[in-house]
């Protein structure tokens, strides 16, 4: 028994397909015309086990294939192969159309041109929808405390507990801003303690405003003390009151604000309870003054307490969650880049004595700067073969930039409109908690 080519070459010169109940009887160098598709593949079969690997059936005695497909959908496959072109089917899901094209081995861009706009239109309505439900997944964690509040559920747990009802008041004023004028003052008030922070702590590294002691040893401004000793309590309050008036504590604590809100504010005691073990100047706590200063260097983690207030910064971090393949692969290019480069401009610069490019290291640095287009300007190559080097090098480095940048922005696109959205959700829920009855 031949299979295949041989047998489609003998008086019967056409193949039978059986697609659900549907038979057609097929010219098999119509089929040719597309050797990728699976129809174009079963004719290059030389046996039977390789032509069941493409159907789910086979009759040797009449040359039948049988395939278990929706048979509506196979007339635009039969037409696909009359005009090469493909359509969509009226009814049928757009995923369902992609399963089916994927199937028959026919490609999208077979799709023809009248009906292109249609199925990207309802691609993106279809990605919507799974963009929806995977905004969910990835920002369950770090948005708990606003799901937190926005559930009904939840928001029934006060009742029956200690000043349940104060304490759903003072956490819906702590959390939505648009509850009340109130929720709007403390909003900003938080907002204001953040940035003054931050302000105070960049103004203490200026030695304008260093100040020296009756042993002419630099101390910190007292005034700046001040403020930065005030912010800290305002946040170590609001951080207790939260937790204390929270429906779920185990949840609050988890969420990775809340974790920024108390990092923010731990240094400070951590540095005092330091502080106070230094006093004796034993030899043994000589290395805490470096401790200190490293622990004072994390108060630049109240700069993430802006993201509580700002739905670009979280959506940000989402994006950057769910973005991990695409970051991993800039990495992995930008790293093969600057292997390459490194060791090409380190071949043609290490001989001249002029260049500072005499080993590898210093070419990472030189690929690192220039694969980035930062271009410090303090490590640059010489010689003619060094700057074609360091020309490519630019030019690769552009491109690698670009690939994945476009889809991580499209990501960040969408995860900020969905938490736009999640954000008008939560006010509508709060407002209507309000006008329940007591």
């Amino acid at each position: 028994m031949l299979y295949g080519h041989t047998t489609h070459s003998s008086e019967d010169c056409c193949i039978n397909v059986n697609v659900g109940g549907f038979k057609q009887r097929m010219d098999p160098d119509m089929v040719k015309k597309f050797p990728q598709t699976r129809l174009g593949r079963l004719l290059c079969c030389s046996s039977q086990e390789a032509i069941l690997e493409l159907c789910d059936d086979f009759s040797p005695s009449d040359m039948e294939y049988y395939f278990d497909r929706n048979p509506l959908f196979f007339c635009y496959v039969l037409n696909f192969y009359v005009t090469g072109k493909i359509h969509l089917v009226d009814g049928l899901c757009v995923v369902s159309f992609v399963q089916e094209i994927e199937y028959w081995g026919i490609k999208e861009r077979h799709l023809d041109y009248c009906c292109s706009e249609r199925f990207l239109e309802r691609l993106e309505t279809a990605g919507d929808k799974q963009w929806k439900s995977e905004e969910e997944d990835v920002n369950g964690s770090d948005c708990s405390s606003l799901q937190m509040s926005t559930s009904e559920q939840e928001m029934d747990m006060y009742e029956g507990r200690w000043c349940g009802d104060t304490r759903r008041n003072i956490w819906l004023h702590l959390e939505d801003p648009s509850h009340s004028i109130l929720a709007k003052l403390v909003a900003v008030t938080s907002l204001s303690a953040v940035l003054v922070s931050i302000i105070a702590m960049c103004v203490h590294s200026m030695p304008e405003f260093h100040e020296l002691d009756e042993n002419d040893r630099e101390i910190e401004n007292p005034v700046l003390t001040f403020i930065e000793n005030l912010c800290v309590l305002f946040f170590s309050a609001e951080f207790v009151l939260r937790l204390a008036v929270a429906p779920l504590a185990k949840r609050f604590l988890c969420s990775p604000l809340n974790m920024i809100d108390l990092l923010s504010v731990l240094p400070f005691y951590v540095t005092i309870v330091f502080d106070m073990m230094d006093e004796g100047e034993s030899t043994e706590l000589e290395n805490l003054g470096k401790v200190v200063q490293i622990l004072r260097l994390m108060r630049v983690f109240r700069i993430l307490k802006l993201a509580r207030h700002s739905a670009g910064l979280r959506s940000l971090g989402a994006t950057l969650r769910h973005s991990s393949r695409d970051v991993g692969l800039l990495v992995l290019f930008l790293s093969v880049g600057m292997s390459m480069f490194s060791a090409l401009v380190y071949f043609v610069e290490n001989e001249t004595e002029e260049s500072t490019l005499q080993t590898m290291p210093v070419g990472w640095w030189w690929a690192t700067v220039s694969m980035t287009t930062v271009g410090y300007g303090d490590t640059f190559p010489v010689t003619f073969a060094g700057k074609v080097i360091g020309t490519l090098c630019i030019i690769c480095g552009l491109l690698i930039v670009a690939l994945p940048v476009s889809n991580i922005f499209q990501k960040f696109s969408k995860f900020y409109e969905k938490r736009k959205q999640l954000d008008l959700i939560w006010r509508q829920g709060n407002a209507q908690n309000d006008l329940r009855p007591l």
